[in-house]
């Protein structure tokens, strides 16, 4: 047997009977039931650490893990996913070199730049790795918002220029993410990273934010580009402004939205993405579609696409 750290695997489910299954690696969604010499004390601690937050992180000999806690017909079970112990670079994470050069350069710019897909499809993996190099190069204050905290991202960055990146992660105050985002923005931040947004509240401070100079990271769950920024739009305008404001304020603070799959064995990253021009004074066909509701980009994708298989810069600059 093995202990669970040394184990290779992302998520662990464990059903009321204590039994606990992992991927089996064979097929796309497989599982297998598996055992570790040091099962008992790790499960022990699982249980010790829940509160009352069903969203927790549980660290086990150095390692974290985010525990989502639930309540099933016979009981207590659990899904716990294996945090990285280090945040990876972006340029290891299966994208093309013309979109990770892309991504990179955004970080002089501002707005919000979305990464949609389903759960476990990596978007928190993909967050951290932007942040990451956003500090190695450029330097700057970032400040996370997480529930519960998932990659190692704080601490001190240096750049090439001596310069230093800070950054300092956080949890919601009291669960309330709009409140504690409002409460960032005092701290001056030139990056916010968001874990997820998940509400009118935190939507439009997300964009409110991304349209006054900082420089937001965040996820949503969506299918597709469109989907995504579809969902922010609702989200928005679910808030207390029309949805010819939400139209208006995402075609303003929007970025780029990127979509994200893993599929296959072993699992490869898929891709769909999106860039809106970073000089809002310019002339832009996202931002223009947004603005006027329609939300069907798959041309402008396309387009977009040769353009970077090409490398030709997107937007004329």
């Amino acid at each position: 047997m093995v202990k669970i750290n040394d184990a290779d695997f992302s998520d662990i489910y464990i059903t009321p009977s204590k039994k606990a299954y992992i991927w089996s690696g064979k097929s796309p969604h497989g599982l297998k039931e598996i055992t570790f010499d040091d099962y008992p004390e790790f499960y022990s601690l699982v249980e010790k650490e829940f509160k009352s937050n069903p969203s927790y992180l549980v660290v086990y000999q150095k390692h974290s893990y985010r525990v989502e806690r639930t309540i099933a017909l016979h009981g207590v079970q659990y899904c716990i996913r294996k945090q990285p112990q280090s945040v990876p670079r972006i340029s290891d994470l299966g994208m093309s070199p013309q979109i990770v050069r892309h991504l990179i350069s955004l970080g002089r710019a501002s707005g919000l730049i979305l990464v949609a897909g389903a759960t476990g499809s990596g978007k928190s993996t993909t967050l951290g790795a932007l942040l990451k190099e956003y500090l190695i190069n450029e330097g700057g204050f970032a400040l996370t918002i997480e529930d519960p905290v998932e990659l190692p991202l704080d601490g001190v960055y240096k750049n090439s220029n001596g310069e230093l990146g800070l950054c300092k992660q956080t949890m919601p105050q009291n669960g309330k993410w709009a409140e504690s985002l409002k409460s960032a923005l005092r701290s001056c931040p030139r990056y916010i990273m968001l874990g997820e947004i998940r509400s009118p509240d935190i939507a439009t401070e997300a964009l409110q934010a991304a349209a006054s100079g900082h420089l937001v990271l965040s996820t949503i769950h969506a299918n597709s580009v469109g989907d995504a920024i579809n969902a922010l739009v609702k989200y928005a305008a679910a808030s207390d402004i029309s949805e010819d404001m939400a139209y208006d304020l995402v075609s303003t603070s929007l970025l780029a939205c990127l979509q994200q799959r893993l599929i296959g064995i072993p699992k490869r990253l898929v891709l769909q993405t999106l860039f809106a021009n970073p000089d809002i004074t310019k002339a832009c066909q996202v931002r223009g579609a947004i603005k006027l509701g329609k939300l069907n980009f798959s041309t402008i994708i396309e387009q977009q696409n040769i353009k970077l298989v090409n490398n030709q810069p997107l937007f004329g600059i």
